[in-house]
């Protein structure tokens, strides 16, 4: 489906199951997590995710927008997703609808839609050829040749390292 960045390929954050079948779908690196998309910030709370006044006054600098920020998650029910990173990146997306989808699904893993290494779907013909009938429901909306979100760490200290530019 179209995210507010490229095509994802996206299962819910919260089933174990649906992220396994993503990265098996996806031939990703086990080890690398995928950044998931939330509807509002209060959604961290699911992850077990506090978030200091300062962390909170910087979210609110950068979303909802397309950048992906990464935050500290030690709790190990979400290992599953953290892939012992112990941090988990989450961004709340510019589009209204695309945010108000995420309020009735719950957060949404969603890597972009591509096998591991090679360029992201551009249009719903592209994601077929990589991922035929092991997709459930292709959503189009035609071409999307966005790029990848921008990664930030925020740290508890309220400091900002680059991930990904």
């Amino acid at each position: 489906m179209p995210t507010d960045t490229l095509y994802g390929i996206v299962g819910k954050a919260l089933d174990a199951k649906a992220v396994e079948r993503i990265y098996e779908l996806r031939k990703r690196n086990p080890e690398k997590p995928c950044i998931i998309l939330i509807g509002d910030v209060s959604e961290l709370d699911k992850f077990s995710i506090k978030l200091t006044e300062k962390q909170k006054e910087i979210l609110n600098n950068y979303w909802p927008g397309p950048v992906s920020i990464v935050l500290d998650c030690s709790d190990e029910r979400f290992s599953y997703l953290h892939r012992g990173t112990k941090t988990l990146a989450f961004r709340m997306p510019e589009p209204e609808a695309l945010r108000g989808l995420l309020m009735k699904t719950g957060p949404l893993i969603a890597p972009s839609a591509n096998l591991e290494g090679l360029p992201p779907a551009q249009n719903i013909d592209e994601a077929r050829k990589y991922f035929g009938d092991g997709v459930f429901l292709y959503i189009d909306a035609g071409d999307v040749s966005g790029k990848a979100s921008r990664v930030v760490r925020l740290h508890l200290d309220g400091s900002l390292s680059i991930v990904r530019e």
